[in-house]
C-alpha cells in the first residue's frame, strides 16, 4: 500500500499543479526536491506572484524512521518505527474574491522492532477559506465532497464535515472557524467493512473531487473587481489563518517535531498578512455577517 499511495500522490500532484498553472495563466511552479537525514524526502512545488495566486504550494513527502518520544506523544502511537507519505497543498489567491484553499491526503504505517506492520491508517480532507461569502460557491465545494463520500458510505459526508468544522478552529478566538469547512478525517483504518484498497480509492476519489470543487470557483471569481478595503480585510483574515496553522495544526506540529523540512512545512503561510490590535469589522457590514458564519458553521447541503 505504501508504494501505491506514494505513486498516487505524485500523480495527483502533477494534475493539481497543471490545474493551478492553467487557472493562473502567468506563473509556473518552482520545484525543490529535498531529503531528510533520518530517512525520506519530498518534492516541494511553489508558485508565487502569479496573476491569480499570490502564493501557493503543492507538496509531496515520504518520511520514515524511529518513533521518537515527541512523535509518540504527538500521534499517540506505540511502535518502533514509522512510514508516512502524503500530499499537502495550500493556495492563497491575490484577490479577496477568490477563496484560499487547503487539502491533504496521507497514509501512515507503524512497525514493531522486527519490522512488522502493527498499524496503518489513512487521513485527509479539504477545506475552503473565503474572505467574502458566495453561498453558491460554498454549496458547490461541499457538494463535490459529498458526492465523493456518498460513493463509499452515506454517513461519511456528515461525519467528516462535522470533524472538519471542529478541527479548523481557533479556540483562542472564541471558537472561530478558519473558514467554511469541507471534510476532514484521520485514523481511518482498514477493518472488517473497509479494506486498505477501498480506503485508498476513497483518497483518490477525494483528490479528484478537490479539482472539481475548487477550480470552477476560481474561474468564476478571479476577474471580479475589489477595493482596498476588501483587500485589507483579506489580510486580516489571513492573520487568523496563520494563527491556526502555527498554534493548532497537528500536521505542522508533527512536521516540525519529526525534523521535517521547515520551508516545506511553513509553505502554507501566506506571503502578506496583517495583525492589528483588537480589530473588529464595522457593525452590520458584510464582513461582520461573515464572521457569524465562522462562529456558527452552517450545513451547506
Amino acid at each position: 500500500m505504501k508504494a501505491e499511495f506514494s505513486d498516487w500522490i505524485k500523480q495527483i500532484q502533477n494534475k493539481i499543479c497543471a490545474a493551478v498553472e492553467k487557472a493562473d495563466g502567468k506563473e509556473v511552479f518552482l520545484e525543490d526536491k529535498w531529503t531528510r537525514g533520518e530517512g525520506g524526502g519530498g518534492i516541494t512545488r511553489v508558485i508565487q506572484n502569479g496573476a491569480v495566486f499570490e502564493k501557493g504550494g503543492v507538496n509531496t513527502s515520504e518520511v520514515y524512521g524511529k518513533i521518537t518520544s515527541a512523535i509518540r506523544t504527538q500521534l499517540n502511537v506505540e511502535g518502533s518505527s514509522f512510514f508516512a507519505c502524503g500530499i499537502s497543498l495550500v493556495l492563497h489567491p491575490a484577490s479577496p474574491m477568490v477563496p484560499t484553499v487547503h487539502a491533504n491526503f496521507r497514509y501512515f504505517e507503524v512497525y514493531d522492532e522486527a519490522g512488522k506492520v502493527t498499524g496503518s491508517w489513512f487521513g485527509g480532507g479539504a477545506d475552503l477559506t473565503p474572505y467574502y461569502l458566495f453561498e453558491e460557491d460554498a454549496i458547490h465545494f461541499h457538494q463535490a465532497f459529498k458526492n465523493s463520500c456518498d460513493k463509499f458510505d452515506a454517513d461519511w459526508y456528515a461525519k467528516f464535515k462535522l470533524q472538519c468544522d471542529n478541527y479548523f478552529v481557533n479556540t483562542h478566538r472564541n471558537n472561530e472557524r478558519r473558514g467554511i469547512g469541507g471534510i476532514f478525517y484521520d485514523h481511518l483504518k482498514p477493518a472488517e467493512n473497509w479494506t486498505a484498497e477501498q480506503l485508498f480509492n476513497f483518497a483518490k476519489s477525494n483528490g479528484e473531487a478537490f479539482i472539481e470543487a475548487y477550480f470552477p470557483i476560481v474561474e468564476k471569481r478571479k476577474a471580479l473587481p475589489f477595493t482596498e478595503k476588501q483587500k485589507h480585510w483579506q489580510l486580516i483574515r489571513r492573520g487568523r489563518y496563520v494563527e491556526f496553522n502555527l498554534i493548532h495544526d497537528r500536521g505542522t506540529i508533527f512536521g516540525l517535531k519529526s525534523n521535517g523540512r521547515t520551508e516545506s512545512i511553513l509553505m502554507s503561510l501566506p506571503m502578506n498578512v496583517r495583525f492589528e490590535y483588537d480589530y473588529k469589522p464595522e457593525p452590520d457590514s458584510e464582513e461582520e455577517r461573515f464572521l457569524e458564519v465562522l462562529l456558527k458553521p452552517k450545513n451547506w447541503i
